[in-house]
């Protein structure tokens, strides 16, 4: 089936780093992948881009995806030993895409987060309004050792004509991890001229898929054999720090 999807991509143009921080790979968690075979279709077409490391941030949100250590820890035993059994050259490691709501509060308070390497951690905001208490939220989080990444703020329209809260953000500390997806106009224009911003303005700190179905695995694919990728790597390439993430 894969060799099938991705056959026309005998010259497919590579990424410049190798550490995918934000796709819904895994298997049965959330409404990206949907099966281990979905899951290994949409690693390999990692591997096609040359992504070799992942981070398998499933969503954690409440009363839609109330996912748990556990539950996640669960699933990712599963996907490792199939993507073994696949024989796949890949690392896999297992953390999550906090939304900002009253589950995640819970959850922090517990101790009961699921960090990336190195205590990162990746949040994501209501799309409708920003987090009330956002400033504080992320204080407290650098100061407990958090090392806090803002996910798609490009998606968040609310910002779109207040930019300046963006410099605010970052100035205070959050990182900013843009989607690969929102420089194709896949989320709209909106989302497309905020990526664009923060490319010209030296603010992408990662990047990310956000991959969660093979379809967007193929519209990656495509935009990165495009002339204005080309053009925009070049740009955004000092400041991606993806690879820094190790384990």
């Amino acid at each position: 089936m894969f060799g099938k999807l991705f056959k026309h991509n005998k010259e497919q143009v590579q990424l410049f780093y190798h550490t995918d921080v934000h796709c819904h790979i895994m298997p049965g968690v959330d409404h990206g992948s949907q099966s281990v075979e979905q899951s290994l279709d949409m690693i390999r077409a990692e591997m096609e881009i040359g992504i070799n490391r992942i981070i398998l941030t499933s969503h954690v949100t409440a009363v839609t995806f109330e996912n748990t250590q556990e539950s996640l820890t669960r699933a990712f035993r599963v996907l490792k030993q199939a993507v073994a059994d696949a024989g796949l050259d890949v690392e896999l490691c297992v953390s999550a895409e906090y939304r900002m709501d009253e589950y995640f509060d819970k959850e922090y308070k517990a101790g009961h987060l699921l960090p990336m390497p190195g205590n990162h951690i990746l949040l994501e905001n209501s799309f409708q309004q920003e987090l009330m208490n956002l400033d504080d939220l992320l204080f407290d989080m650098q100061v407990k050792g958090y090392k806090t990444i803002l996910a798609h703020p490009e998606r968040y329209s609310y910002y779109s004509r207040r930019r300046k809260r963006y410099e605010q953000l970052h100035t205070a500390g959050a990182r900013f991890q843009v989607n690969i997806l929102s420089f194709t106009g896949y989320f709209g224009e909106e989302a497309r001229d905020s990526a664009l911003w923060f490319a010209h303005n030296g603010m992408i700190d990662y990047l990310g898929s956000d991959m969660h179905n093979i379809k967007h695995a193929h519209i990656i694919m495509d935009y990165l054999n495009s002339k204005e990728w080309r053009k925009l790597s070049r740009e955004i390439e000092p400041t991606i720090k993806n690879d820094l993430i190790t384990w």
